[in-house]
C-alpha cells in the first residue's frame, strides 16, 4: 500500500495500511492494525478497529462502526447506520477470548440501519434491506429484509438483475 490516498484534516487515522485512490473524511477514527483496500470511500463519523480488513472499492457511508473481527470483500456497499456486533452476549469489561468474525462477501449490500449480529456470513451478491435485523448467515445473491431478516427473494444472475 502507497500513500496516494486521501485523508480528510479532521480524521484521525493511525493505520499506514491504506491503499491508493482510497478517501477517509472528517470525524472518522481508525485503528493503527486495520487494512483498507484501494478506491474504498469511508465518510464521516466512521470507526474502523484494529482486526478490520475492508477490500477495493468499499463504500462505507456515515455512522457505520467496523468491530474487531470483520472482513469486507471487495466492491461491498453499507449503507448509513449499519450496527455490526461482535459480542452476542456483552457485559461490561467482560471480554470474549476472540471476538466472533463476522465475513461480508463481495459485491453485497447492505441498506442503512440494518443489524448484523456476530458469526455472520453475508454471500455474495446478497442484499440486506434498510432496517433489516441479520441474525443467520445470507445466501450468495439473496434480498433480505425484516426483523429478524428473512430471504423475499433471490437476485436473478441470467438477466443481469442483480444490478438493481
Amino acid at each position: 500500500m502507497n500513500n496516494t490516498f486521501f485523508t480528510h484534516p479532521l480524521a484521525d487515522v493511525h493505520t499506514k495500511n491504506i491503499g491508493r485512490e482510497s478517501k477517509i473524511w472528517q470525524f472518522s477514527v481508525v485503528l493503527p492494525n486495520a487494512i483498507i483496500g484501494d478506491n474504498c470511500n469511508i465518510c464521516s463519523h466512521v470507526f474502523i478497529e484494529n482486526d478490520v480488513v475492508i477490500g477495493n472499492n468499499v463504500t462505507i457511508k456515515n455512522g457505520v462502526q467496523l468491530w474487531d473481527g470483520l472482513r469486507v470483500a471487495d466492491n461491498v456497499f453499507i449503507g448509513p447506520n449499519v450496527t455490526f456486533t461482535n459480542d452476542k452476549f456483552p457485559r461490561s469489561k467482560q471480554y470474549p477470548e476472540q471476538f466472533p468474525k463476522i465475513s461480508i462477501d463481495k459485491n453485497s449490500s447492505i441498506g442503512a440501519g440494518a443489524t448484523i449480529l456476530p458469526n455472520i456470513r453475508i454471500g455474495e451478491y446478497a442484499m440486506v434491506g434498510a432496517g433489516a435485523v441479520v441474525t443467520k448467515d445470507v445466501p450468495p445473491y439473496a434480498v433480505m429484509a425484516g426483523n429478524p431478516a428473512k430471504i423475499i427473494r433471490y437476485l436473478d444472475v441470467s438477466n443481469d438483475s442483480y444490478k438493481e
